[in-house]
């Protein structure tokens, strides 16, 4: 749901929305194919709405036969200087709501909100945004925190994935599984989505690297692909967002890589630019191709 705006262009956010509203968009989705959905907090906060729109949002979603396996949260980091305690609030929101509505998987991220700069770029991604403070202190409260989100996770069965970013704690493959192995815990693993490093322009681990490290910590994880070139000679790296089997990270190595340690949760398909609903209906099709059939993953 990336694709989609929280704010329309009348003024009004998606969370105040009527139900023959949110039903305009979600006929997108399923027209599109799909009968899995992540509302994703960017779009739609799930775990903010009051019990009786969120039922009758739940009632939406299976009247259009859908289903919700995952919850992802956006920008929302339980460390940000200033809302860290009100995120963290949240988050055990989401994890409350993630039970209610049968959903078994949470992304969480230490990524905040983008800086104006970015909010001007053509692709925000070119511009430095906020970066997570160099300091013991602040990694450990960071572990801390999620380690008592995975907690209250555990005991409802339900697994966090923590979403690799650039300039977070879980900003390069070392630094994700090194947080992850001191929080600790079976259930609170990594989102690999490489997709956010590789397309940043400036030298970068090879992705097959980055996955050999971070697969054996895999769990629900955001896919996207993009094309890079760089140029020795200038120093010039240029990246653009290509459709998942078009784009530099090999997805049939990389998700091989995971399944060889057991992985077995949701994927979402994510895509920026022109029509990405679309070009994650192509990239759900790739995955359904080239996910083994004899390991309970082929639909």
């Amino acid at each position: 749901m990336i694709q989609y705006p929280n704010i329309m262009g009348d003024g009004r956010s998606v969370q105040d929305q009527s139900v023959e509203e949110w039903a305009e968009t979600l006929a997108d989705v399923v027209d599109a194919g799909f009968t899995e959905l992540d509302p994703t907090d960017s779009w739609l906060r799930l775990a903010d709405l009051a019990p009786v729109r969120l039922e009758s949002f739940i009632e939406l979603v299976h009247s259009l036969g859908l289903t919700i396996p995952a919850i992802s949260t956006s920008r929302r980091s339980v460390i940000d200087a200033e809302k860290g305690d009100e995120y963290l609030a949240y988050s055990h929101r989401v994890i409350d709501t993630a039970k209610t509505i049968g959903a078994g998987s949470v992304s969480f991220g230490f990524f905040e909100p983008l800086t104006e700069a970015q909010k001007q770029a053509l692709w925000f991604w070119t511009v430095d945004g906020a970066k997570n403070p160099g300091d013991s202190d602040i990694w450990n409260k960071a572990v801390r925190r999620i380690r008592e989100l995975g907690r209250h996770a555990e005991e409802l069965g339900i697994e966090v994935s923590l979403e690799m970013y650039e300039d977070t704690y879980l900003g390069t493959a070392q630094s994700a599984v090194r947080f992850v192995e001191e929080v600790g815990l079976p259930n609170v693993g990594i989102n690999a989505d490489l997709g956010n490093l590789i397309r940043l322009h400036r030298p970068m681990e090879h992705w097959q690297e980055m996955m050999a490290k971070v697969a054996p910590y895999a769990k629900y994880w955001h896919v996207k692909n993009y094309t890079r070139t760089e140029d020795p000679a200038s120093g010039v790296i240029v990246t653009h967002p290509a459709p998942l089997e078009s784009g530099i990270i090999n997805y049939r190595a990389a998700i091989r890589m995971a399944l060889a340690y057991g992985f077995s949760s949701p994927f979402l398909c994510e895509h920026y630019g022109g029509d990405g609903l679309s070009v994650c209906a192509s990239n759900r099709d790739y995955l359904r191709r080239i996910l083994p059939r004899d390991q309970g993953h082929q639909p």
